[in-house]
Formats: C-alpha cells, structure tokens, sequence
C-alpha cells in the first residue's frame, strides 16, 4: 500500500527484499509500475549497478564509473603489493552476540579482497550461501588469518535474534569484548598479532553497490596502509 501511495514510474526489486519465486508479491508490485529485478541476493554488484542504470537510462556513465573503480582498484592494489601485503591471508567476519559468521568470497567485502589481490585462508578461500556463514565454536580456527578484519551488524545472535546493537565501529569493539570471551579466540594469530582490524559492519558484513565497495577499499588503505 505504501509503495503504491508513493505513485512511482518504476519499480526496482531484487533478491534481497523480494524472492525469485515470490510471484504474488512482484505481481501486486507490476499492477503498481513496472518491474525491473535487479539481482538475486547475493548476486554480483557490478551487475546489480548495470541493470539498474541501465533501467534509468544511465548505461553510458555506469560505464564510466565501473571504470573508474577498476583504475582505482588497480591502483590500491599494487601500494598494496609494494608494502608485501599481497604475502598475506586475511579473514572477514561477522561477530554476533557470542558466535562468529564468516562473510565469503561472493559478498561485497570478498568481492573487494579479491579484486585487491589479498587472499583468504583456505577456510574462507570459497563462495558461500547466504548472509554469512556460520562457525561452531569447534571450529573457530576457521576465522583466524594473517589479518581479521572484524565487524557487526549489533547484538542478535541465534539466540537472540531480536538483540539491537550498534553496527558501526563502536558496535565493532564490543562484538571484540564478546569474541575475547569466548574461548579460543585470544588465541588466534590474528589476536596475538594485533592484526584485528575493526571495520563498520554496515559496509563489511552487507550488501550494496559502488559506493560500499569504495568506502569497504577505503578502509582497507587505511586499516594496512596507513
């Protein structure tokens, strides 16, 4: 009803806020305007961006800035390879409440990592399903890397899934209170190392487009190159 209220041209959908197979609701959607699905959750941004401004009429300067993006990514990544970075395995996770998540290689900040030349452990070298991948306190070495970068989206967790919390970088420095509680993790490498990066769990452990990859490749010059 609201957004039929709003009275809009077009509509723009994708796997995050309507499923595939949700036909009722994307046909309630197309009596309003018409639909464009943009992606599946979890699909490719750079696709996700196309389509869209594809949709707008905005293809040329999509192009334009995917460009863009690349040059810069390029760039970073060879200050990156410079300082021996590149010679590193880095781990991203989403801590909540009192487990770990992994975010993996098909998410926004897999995605950046790759396109940055920094690789993953072995645990964490994969595509996934999903927001982020669940890690049994048996298994917590599988978040431990070189470096950690370490964000959170707030306090839920499975057992309390209604939990809010902070999921900026405050947010992020107590989600690493909690993980030090948890037996195991002051004794990862990463830890004993001082290499746990904490990072705006907005950017790090969701999904959007160009300008979270940007701020996600942001964070990383900062985090490794001052």
């Amino acid at each position: 009803e609201a957004i039929g209220a709003a009275h809009p041209d077009l509509i723009l959908v994708n796997g995050t806020s309507v499923k595939n197979n949700d036909t009722e609701t994307l046909t309630a959607l197309s009596q309003i305007a018409p639909v464009i699905f943009t992606t599946q959750s979890g699909g490719d941004w750079r696709e996700t961006f196309t389509l869209t401004a594809d949709a707008l009429g905005l293809a040329d300067q999509a192009e334009t800035k995917l460009a863009e993006f690349d040059q810069h990514v390029a760039w970073v990544s060879a200050r990156l390879k410079d300082a021996g970075y590149l010679d590193q395995t880095y781990s991203v996770v989403r801590w909540q409440g009192d487990s770990a998540g992994l975010i993996l290689k098909e998410l926004p900040a897999g995605q950046v990592l790759e396109d940055l030349g920094l690789k993953r452990p072995p645990a964490q070298d994969r595509k996934g399903q999903g927001h982020s991948d669940p890690v049994s306190l048996e298994n917590l070495a599988n978040i431990d890397a070189d470096y950690m970068f370490l964000g959170t989206l707030g306090g839920a967790s499975q057992e309390n899934p209604e939990a809010q919390g902070n999921a900026g970088l405050e947010g992020a420095e107590e989600a690493l209170k909690k993980a030090k509680e948890t037996s195991g993790f002051t004794e990862l490498k990463a830890y004993k190392e001082n290499h746990v990066k904490l990072v705006d769990g907005s950017k790090w452990t969701s999904t959007g487009g160009p300008l979270l990859m940007q701020g996600i490749i942001e964070d990383v010059k900062k985090d490794l190159l001052g």
